[in-house]
C-alpha cells in the first residue's frame, strides 16, 4: 500500500485525481492490477474453445474437435510458473514492460486468452488502472481496529 501510494503521489500529486494520461507512468499500480488478476481471476474458467486441429500442449494431446477450458485460478497459481504463487507480489511484474493488464504468455488470464491484440484490452486496462488508482488515492484503507483477526481464506461457497 505504501509503495503504490508513493507512486501515485509522485506521479499525480495530492491536488487532483488520477487521469488517463497518468497511467503510462503508474507502473506499480499496473503491476498491482496484474497481480490481483493473477491471484483472483474474474471467473474460474474461460469460455470454452474448440480445438480446430490436433495439438500437443505441455505434453498433452488435444484431439481436433475437443472442447478446451482453461482453469484460470490454476494458471495464475501454478508453482511451475510462479515463485511463491499464493503470495501477493506486484514486483514480479515489474521486470515485464508493463504496458497493459493483458498477459500474452497466458501465464494468467486478465481479459482474454487470445494472443492477438484487441483494443478492448487497452480500454479495460485504462478503466481498471484508473479505477484502482482513484480508489487508492481517494480513501484511507486500513483493517478495522476493534475486531478480531479477519478471516481472508477464500471460499467457493456461494454468498447466498
Amino acid at each position: 500500500m505504501q509503495k503504490v501510494m508513493e507512486e501515485i503521489d509522485r506521479v499525480v500529486g495530492k491536488e487532483r485525481l488520477v487521469k488517463e494520461f497518468d497511467i503510462m507512468q503508474l507502473k506499480y499500480v499496473k503491476a498491482c492490477g496484474r497481480e490481483a488478476m493473477r491471484l483472483h481471476p474474474m471467473s474460474s474458467f474461460n469460455d470454452p474453445h474448440l480445438s480446430m486441429v490436433d495439438a500437443i500442449v505441455a505434453g498433452y494431446f488435444i484431439p481436433k474437435g475437443s472442447h478446451v477450458l482453461l482453469n484460470q485460478v490454476g494458471l495464475g497459481r501454478n508453482p511451475k510458473v510462479w515463485e511463491e504463487p499464493l503470495r501477493f507480489k506486484p514486483e514480479r511484474h515489474m521486470n515485464d514492460d508493463v504496458l497493459d493488464l493483458a498477459e500474452p504468455e497466458v501465464r494468467f488470464i486478465s481479459f482474454s486468452a487470445k494472443r492477438q491484440w484487441c483494443f478492448g484490452t487497452a480500454l479495460g486496462t485504462t478503466l481498471t488502472v484508473t479505477l484502482l488508482a482513484r480508489l487508492l488515492q481517494g480513501f484511507s484503507w486500513s483493517a478495522p481496529h476493534n475486531h478480531e483477526q479477519i478471516d481472508l481464506k477464500e471460499s467457493t461457497q456461494p454468498l447466498i
